[in-house]
């Protein structure tokens, strides 16, 4: 009974947190049904007058009211981009971190301590070098230059070799017993073991990929190889600078990826967060 008015304000503590989270967001949603009249002269109303589908059909492409905004090719550019570069990641990254905790590497120790070493140095300063290689190459403006910075990560590296290094060696060894090659043990036995904590890294690479701005603003000139982050910062100094209903609606459109992917996830992602120590 003492435990219990504790455990009634944590709670409402919580649902407060949550809701300051979720304010931009509810707020986002709203706006996108608002004209845009209505948008500007509303002040502070949470629910819109008269809701409309205008905005989403317009960015959309869709009905008498659809605009020449290409949405749906930044989306597909993003999903693409993103699908691609976290499956480079999980492949890499997966062998890369079994081969450090249980292969006889030469320098494992000095391979790892650069792995972790990496992590501290911040993005901006391997920015330009990146650039300059991808220039001299002849790559950028291209799906490669969007991908393959992505295709393998010191943090994927260092998550799974915590993994794979506390996994139960006799389950391995059993597994050799029966007559399974190393391969065998990797995919049948280690894999499976490790679906949470792959879930996890699956979820924070895509976020990153589909949510970054300012690799894909500098590589990219071209309308056709624009991502939705940069499509909507076009548009937010553009056509939509006066257009908050519609700038809203393309602002939800872009969710909807990270949003299901989340959902999809959620349970893989919470049971890894909880095994692998990232709290």
């Amino acid at each position: 009974m003492r435990s219990k008015p504790f455990s009634i304000f944590i709670i409402v503590v919580a649902i407060v947190v949550a809701l300051f989270f979720m304010a931009p967001l509810l707020w986002m949603i709203a706006t996108s049904f608002k004209s845009d009249f209505e948008a500007f002269t509303a002040g502070i109303k949470w629910l819109p007058e008269e809701f409309t589908l205008e905005n989403y059909l317009y960015s959309l492409g869709l009905g008498d009211v659809a605009g020449d905004v290409p949405v749906l090719k930044w989306m597909g550019n993003s999903l693409f981009v993103g699908v691609t570069g976290t499956l480079l990641v999980l492949t890499v990254d997966t062998l890369a971190a079994y081969g450090l905790a249980r292969l006889d590497v030469p320098f494992k120790k000095f391979f790892i301590s650069m792995f972790i070493g990496s992590m501290m140095i911040p993005w901006v300063i391997t920015f330009l070098p990146l650039y300059m290689q991808f220039s001299n190459f002849g790559l950028l403006n291209t799906y490669a230059v969007l991908i393959l910075p992505y295709s393998a990560n010191a943090f994927g590296v260092f998550l799974l070799y915590q993994f794979f290094k506390g996994f139960p060696k006799s389950l391995e060894e059993a597994a050799h017993l029966d007559g399974a090659n190393k391969w065998q043990v990797f995919t049948q036995v280690v894999l499976p073991s490790a679906r949470p904590i792959i879930w996890t890294l699956a979820i924070f690479t895509f976020m990153g990929i589909y949510n970054d701005f300012l690799w894909p603003l500098v590589t990219t000139n071209s309308p056709e190889m624009r991502t939705i982050t940069t499509g909507i910062a076009v548009m937010q100094q553009g056509s939509f600078v006066s257009s908050p209903g519609r700038l809203m609606a393309l602002t939800s459109i872009a969710t909807i990826p990270a949003v299901l992917l989340f959902v999809v996830g959620q349970r893989a992602f919470i049971k890894g967060v909880t095994q692998s120590g990232i709290k």
